[in-house]
């Protein structure tokens, strides 16, 4: 059987023989660095629109149309009143840290943000649901400001609600974790003076 080592040994080496006090503090720094980081790169991604660089579908002409009916801007997915994103929160406790959104996270009308992470996360539907008059005439009204002809006529009837995935944690994991064992185990040598570690800011890049 042939054993083949590989990473920076060398490095490693110097940290496991260390002051065991010194790398525990390190590691707790470092993974600290690594949960700000990756919150920084979800982040990001939503705000450019394209986590892990792949950009967002663009919305649908009755998406934009329902906004601007509800009195909201913008074009830009997942960023309506900026609840999603402002509750991307990185938690360390110990030596694990989580990174996403807390089931806690509460939106400014009180909602769980947890809930619309999940949808756009992974998607919904589809959803049945039985149209009332009043729901008919809105979505004639939605119809006509996205440019559409209304069809149908005025029976009781029911609307298919479907929502596409629109996923902004997966891609940003996927793109954090190239590099990552490289990059955790040189903010621990830089932070025991062992090596220049990559600053926060950067990313280890």
């Amino acid at each position: 059987m042939t054993v083949r080592k590989t990473g920076d040994w060398a490095v490693a080496r110097r940290l496991l023989t260390g002051a065991p006090v010194k790398l525990k503090a390190a590691v707790g720094m470092a993974l600290k660095q690594e949960a700000q980081l990756l919150r920084k790169e979800i982040v990001q991604g939503i705000t450019k629109q394209a986590p892990g660089g792949k950009p967002f579908k663009p919305l649908s002409p009755l998406t934009l149309a329902a906004r601007k009916m509800k009195g909201r801007g913008g074009t830009k997915a997942l960023m309506v009143r900026g609840d999603l994103r402002n509750a991307i929160a990185a938690i360390v406790k110990g030596d694990e840290a989580f990174v996403g959104v807390p089931r806690k996270a509460r939106g400014k009308g009180g909602k769980a943000v947890i809930d619309v992470a999940q949808v756009q996360e992974f998607g919904a539907g589809p959803v049945v649901i039985p149209m009332t008059p009043a729901m008919r005439r809105f979505l004639f009204a939605l119809l006509r400001k996205a440019g559409k002809k209304p069809e149908g006529g005025s029976g009781r009837g029911v609307v298919v609600v479907q929502i596409p995935a629109r996923p902004f944690l997966r891609p940003a994991f996927k793109q954090f974790e190239k590099g990552a064992q490289k990059r955790f185990l040189g903010r621990v040598a830089g932070l025991m003076g062992m090596a220049a570690g990559p600053t926060p800011d950067k990313g280890g890049s």
